[in-house]
């Protein structure tokens, strides 16, 4: 079961650090707000650097 943490958790592109945040979503990928990361369609590619989703780090907010 996922907790509320993780599906607010933003992530982090490992190539051009563009973030992933649940809460503002993609709008080149128009995916809207509310869609966790580990919800986006496995399609899914950095909008800034076309990096797949695997160079994705999850950041620790603190």
């Amino acid at each position: 079961m996922t907790d509320t943490a993780t599906r607010l958790a933003r992530f982090e592109c490992g190539v051009c650090w563009t973030v992933y945040d649940p809460a503002i979503g993609d709008e080149v990928w128009q995916v809207p707000p509310g869609v966790a990361f580990e919800d986006l369609p496995e399609e899914w590619r950095c909008p800034h650097c076309d990096m797949p989703r695997e160079k994705f780090l999850r950041l620790d907010d603190a």
